[in-house]
């Protein structure tokens, strides 16, 4: 399938996806959610995939947004149903059963904060900037920005940047837990790299059931949640990695993973 507006490559077990729509900042309009979603497709299907890196084209912005110029003139029925096109595409990305580094290089507002908070890791150049600007355009946050913002860095800081649509620098970003990690600008790909390989290095098995764990108990009880566990840490026994890893661990040499 041919796109105008997202970018795949792959290099091994790591996929990097790059909106691409740089006279727009990488604005995500329909045609984008629709890209993006497949791509989450076609990697959800590939199995030599491990891990993803998910960036924007150019320095100046990861995604400035959803397009404004789209949103314009729906009325309340449009409205939701793009709404809705962002939150599919955005949960299959929040689910997809690899983990996926968000590499922010410049702006990251709007649609863009809210995609890259449906990543599993934010990495940000120092010249990175977040905002929920949603307010002072006269609509709420309609891709996520009100359920995972406040799950990421509280719900009294996430009712301040949402009601004020005030911009947040890197530095900030990173002590409210917005972010995982703050590098300069020119190292972000390598910093995402580095850390993409480390995850690949570990069972790709063990790696999307740690994800699968985590992201189905964050949302129940703690029993519930413990629950979860137990029954995805009990899976794993039943894979050849499993037996690898530990058999390594004892013969004291290289682990040599199948994603079996």
């Amino acid at each position: 399938m041919e796109f105008n507006n997202v970018l795949l490559e792959k290099e091994g077990n790591i996929a990097i996806v790059t909106i691409n729509r740089p006279k727009a900042l990488n604005a995500l309009n329909s045609e984008t959610l629709k890209e993006l979603n497949a791509v989450i497709e076609d990697l959800e299907n590939d199995k030599e995939i491990y891990c993803v890196i998910l960036t924007g084209s150019g320095e100046k912005s990861f995604v400035a947004g959803a397009d404004i110029s789209e949103m314009k003139d729906l009325d309340s029925k449009g409205g939701k149903e793009f709404g809705l096109l962002g939150n599919k595409v955005f949960r299959r990305l929040e689910n997809l059963d690899k983990p996926v580094i968000a590499a922010i290089s410049g702006f990251a507002l709007g649609g863009g904060c809210e995609l890259a908070m449906a990543c599993d890791i934010r990495i940000a150049s120092e010249k990175a900037k977040f905002a929920q600007p949603e307010a002072g355009l006269g609509i709420t946050p309609g891709f996520g920005g009100t359920q995972r913002l406040p799950r990421l860095v509280g719900e009294g800081k996430a009712k301040e940047l949402i009601y004020t649509c005030v911009m947040v620098k890197a530095d900030e970003a990173l002590a409210i837990g917005l972010v995982n990690k703050v590098v300069p600008l020119d190292k972000l790909m390598d910093e995402a790299r580095t850390m993409a390989k480390a995850i690949c290095s570990n069972a790709p098995i063990a790696v999307k059931t740690c994800k699968d764990a985590i992201n189905r108990g964050m949302q129940v009880d703690i029993d519930k949640a413990i629950e979860i566990e137990v029954g995805d840490f009990g899976s794993c026994f039943d894979s050849l990695d499993q037996k690898e890893g530990m058999s390594a661990f004892l013969e004291r040499r290289e682990k040599n993973f199948q994603n079996k």
